[in-house]
């Protein structure tokens, strides 16, 4: 009796602190440093008001992911301003040991290198570590649950390629 409750007690901390480990954002990621992008490179302000004078908005130049729930504010509260032609979905995402590369939905930003501010906006730069939906890789955990999301870090800069290619974090 003890002893299985000490196993089902040690699978639950396990757990608690795996869910500790991702929180805190630290990775065995193939791509460990990255060059800092300036923020005039990565954010242009833009002038609005009758007169132009107002600058308090900024444009994001580079790629970002939004959530399919997502909804832009009105022209007139928006500070962020999120171009539809930069936005991605999906990723190319390459599984290390099958040497294969899948077409993945992309599920959110889990951290850009660049910043806190550029993950909350959902920035995709060189480096960043996205979650993608392995659904349909049909990955199964040794308890038989199949896995639905697993993280990737991104290997190219997007806005010069087009695409997102990612490695898959095993």
């Amino acid at each position: 009796m003890d002893r299985s409750e000490a196993d089902r007690a040690k699978v639950l901390s396990n757990s608690l602190k795996q869910k500790r480990k991702e929180k805190a954002g630290k990775w065995a990621v193939p791509i460990e440093k990255v060059k800092p992008v300036s923020e005039d490179e990565m954010l242009k302000a833009v002038t609005s008001g009758k007169r132009g004078k107002k600058s308090w908005k900024r444009l994001v130049n580079k790629v970002t992911f939004v959530g399919e729930t997502f909804t832009r504010r009105m022209p007139k509260m928006e500070r962020f301003i999120r171009p539809m032609a930069l936005r991605f979905k999906k990723a190319h995402v390459t599984h290390p040991e099958l040497k294969a590369t899948f077409h993945l939905p992309i599920i959110a930003v889990k951290k850009n290198p660049q910043g806190k501010m550029y993950t909350g906006l959902g920035v995709i730069t060189k480096g960043s570590v996205i979650e993608v939906n392995v659904s349909e890789l049909g990955l199964v955990t040794p308890s038989g649950k199949v896995v639905w999301g697993k993280y990737a870090q991104v290997t190219n800069n997007p806005e010069n390629d087009g695409c997102i290619n990612a490695v898959l974090l095993v």
